[in-house]
């Protein structure tokens, strides 16, 4: 007996020697691996934000379609996710995990499909270079229909629809792969590390993984650099720069490189195991005794979690507190919407600066502001153990702080450059437009015609033809366009009517740095209740429901900021647009912005969010101040089969 004893017990010892040693079996090696996971996945969804500029110009996209693009992955995630996250407690959360950014990685790999199977980028190339015929130059006998022939096919219709097709799948694939990951990951945190350190690790967890979208910005940068087309014209027949308005960058290499990044990185979930030893603590307490959560709870069957789940949903949304940190957080979400997705554009189009540029100052600057944010509430957290009230407290100042730096932004900005065009321009302010139907009427020009021009007046031509130019003079040994002469609707002192190719662009780069400045600390300011919002969640909840309540968070962000957010900007964007592009007779995307309608529109918009979310956290602070005024009152018993039921989540 004794010996048999003595064989189980060095059997055990051993088996616990071997889970010790074992590196899957420690919760801090989950958090290194979940924070990579998660900045890749966000890497590749962020990719797409990265680059929705370019996509809207090679395929002729409103900012409206790119907006619901952007929030299409959110679709297939809002009714998966409460299931996912109800049953997370009875599953290999770690597998799902694995399961779902193998979804993503492949989501990745479709995304890029449609540079494969559509024909070369087309663009107004009538005096790219010195071998083409000048057609785009003015010619009273020339033919206006060239440049349309050239540009539009008999099935550009059908192609279009198939790229979309393709995208949007893409999204909803890269919705479903994500729904495990960020709640099974973080309840699976929360329940093996100890108290003390589950803040400080969940805010680094959130502080990596802001690095993903960082990550996305700086790929897209370098992506872009490079011409659509690289892998399918030789480097000396591309012509354009990244600083012609004609430029399109290759969109599709970034979905690639992210893609694989993913794959990787799902590996490691697949040797996690279901449950691990709880992390001990420093303090000297029961709870922070080493032991292995043993689950013996019962799966739920269908009929119970159809039973139960109204029940739970209900006295969870019920909860102030809690629906109370959601709201402000769904205000927070769909600012942040809106920077992700449409903030290069702004910049490109506020401050005349490339796509790549402006991507990398995102990336580099901004993006790196809210990751510093987000971990200094975990720190202050772990520092200070705040109480749910001080949580709440900090999470006012933050956002009062954000609102009092951001709101000069709505004024610092530049007007639009003033441009000629022979169509009318929409809603455009006194002084942007200048019509120039008279001037360039005996010259045979292209409706679909853009190839801006800056003339010698200061205003821009969207291309040399409607400027009434008659001469080009290039420079054989760069083969460029040197400039323009000749040119009947340009006003010059000289009297000959010069311009030079490109855009003229705007005249305030000056503004540039402290709008660059302001904007990083408001981010800043605002992630700094990112962690603290989060854990007045995880403890304002019954611990048995914690799953099924990140759950529902998650969902109600998804429809109430992830989902109408990118498509509210991106119609606020279009209600500024004066000029519309064409694209075998239709509309595509949009060439001029009013400036200021723009900022004031789309900064305006976002400091209504963020004073929306700074209402919502002074409720919050109220409640819980209340609740320690008033004496702890005992909890109200529950029924006898709900309280059976909720006890196996």
């Amino acid at each position: 007996m004794t010996a048999t004893s003595t064989q189980t017990n060095h059997a055990g010892e051993t088996r616990g020697t071997t889970r010790c040693r074992n590196p899957f079996y420690n919760i801090k090696v989950f958090v290194v691996c979940h924070g990579l996971l998660q900045l890749s996945q966000l890497l590749l969804s962020g990719y797409l934000k990265s680059s929705i500029s370019t996509i809207e110009k090679r395929f002729g996209l409103s900012s409206q379609t790119s907006g619901i693009l952007a929030s299409f992955n959110e679709i297939g995630n809002t009714v998966l996710i409460v299931f996912v996250s109800y049953f997370g407690s009875r599953v290999h959360r770690p597998r799902f995990i694995g399961v779902g950014a193998l979804i993503v990685s492949a989501a990745g790999f479709l995304m890029c499909l449609p540079h494969f199977i559509m024909g070369p980028y087309e663009y107004d190339k009538s005096v790219a270079n010195v071998y083409t015929n000048n057609t785009d130059i003015c010619q009273p006998n020339g033919s206006s229909q060239s440049l349309t022939n050239e540009q539009c096919m008999v099935n550009a219709g059908q192609e279009d629809w198939n790229v979309l097709s393709i995208l949007f799948l893409g999204q909803i694939l890269l919705g479903i792969g994500g729904v495990p990951i960020q709640p099974f990951g973080i309840s699976y945190i929360d329940d093996y590390a100890s108290k003390r350190n589950s803040p400080l690790y969940i805010g680094i967890l959130f502080a990596v993984t802001v690095m993903g979208p960082g990550v996305a910005f700086i790929l897209g940068s370098a992506m872009l650099r490079y011409y659509v087309d690289i892998d399918k014209v030789p480097a000396d027949e591309i012509l354009l720069t990244p600083k012609d308005p004609r430029w399109i960058g290759a969109w599709w290499l970034g979905f690639i490189v992210a893609a694989s990044v993913v794959a990787i990185a799902s590996v490691p979930y697949f040797f996690f195991p279901k449950e691990m030893p709880k992390e001990v603590s420093n303090e000297v307490t029961p709870e922070a005794k080493p032991s292995l959560i043993d689950d013996s709870k019962e799966s739920l069957t269908l009929s119970q979690f159809i039973k139960v789940f109204p029940k739970v949903l209900l006295r969870t949304l019920k909860n102030p507190v809690y629906i109370l940190v959601v709201l402000a957080q769904a205000n927070l979400s769909a600012m942040i919407c809106g920077l992700a997705t449409f903030m290069a554009k702004f910049l490109e189009r506020q401050f005349s600066i490339t796509a790549s540029l402006a991507n990398l100052l995102i990336g580099s600057i901004n993006i790196p502001g809210a990751m510093a944010g987000i971990v200094l509430g975990g720190i202050v957290m772990k520092r200070f153990h705040l109480s749910a009230r001080q949580c709440g407290a900090m999470c006012v100042v933050g956002l009062a702080l954000c609102i009092t730096i951001a709101f000069p932004l709505i004024f610092l900005g530049c007007s639009t450059q003033k441009f000629a065009s022979p169509h009318n321009a929409h809603h455009a302010s006194p002084g942007i437009w200048q019509n120039v139907t008279e001037c360039s009427s005996r010259c045979s020009c292209s409706d679909n015609a853009f190839n801006p021009i800056c003339g010698a007046d200061g205003i821009e031509y969207i291309s040399p033809c409607y400027a009434g130019c008659e001469q080009v003079h290039f420079d054989y040994k760069e083969n460029k366009v040197l400039n323009y002469t000749k040119c009947s609707c340009v006003s010059s002192p000289g009297g000959d009517g010069t311009a030079a190719p490109g855009s003229c662009g705007t005249a305030c780069y000056h503004l540039f740095l402290p709008f660059m400045v302001l904007s990083c600390l408001a981010g800043a300011l605002a992630s700094t209740s990112q962690t603290p919002s989060f854990m007045l969640i995880l403890r304002s909840v019954n611990p048995t429901e914690k799953s099924l309540a990140i759950g529902i968070q998650f969902m109600l962000l998804r429809i109430l900021a992830w989902l109408p957010g990118p498509v509210m900007f991106g119609s606020m964007i279009d209600s500024t647009c004066v000029l519309w592009g064409k694209k075998c007779g239709r509309k595509a995307a949009c060439l001029y912005y009013d400036n200021n309608l723009l900022r004031q529109r789309y900064m305006g918009l976002q400091v209504l969010f963020e004073i929306g979310a700074l209402i919502f956290f002074i409720a919050v602070y109220c409640v819980l101040r209340h609740k320690d005024n008033k004496q702890p009152e005992k909890r109200e018993a529950e029924g006898p089969e709900e309280h059976k039921l909720v006890e196996k989540l």
